[in-house]
């Protein structure tokens, strides 16, 4: 299930559409973060299901937020990047 941010209007504060732009693009590399923590385990199932993860969520990264996303992962030292 992908949850998508609610439509925002035109009257919305701009600054609050880029403090969400900017929560989403970390929570994304958080994600990723995480999932490349589960690949370094030893172990084949989790190593498997880190792999797996890691695909899906490189396909619902949506594609304007991959630049801020790969910016994040820099910033966590991650090894993955978008696309």
């Amino acid at each position: 299930m992908i949850l998508r941010p609610p439509r925002l209007s035109a009257s919305v504060d701009p600054l609050l559409v880029r403090l969400r732009r900017w929560q989403t693009a970390r929570s994304w590399a958080r994600l990723i973060r995480e999932a490349e923590a589960l690949w370094r385990v030893d172990v084949r199932v989790l190593r498997r299901l880190a792999a797996m993860e890691l695909m899906g969520l490189n396909q619902e990264v949506p594609r304007r937020e991959r630049g801020r996303v790969n910016r994040w992962l820099q910033r966590f030292h991650a090894g993955t990047r978008l696309h």
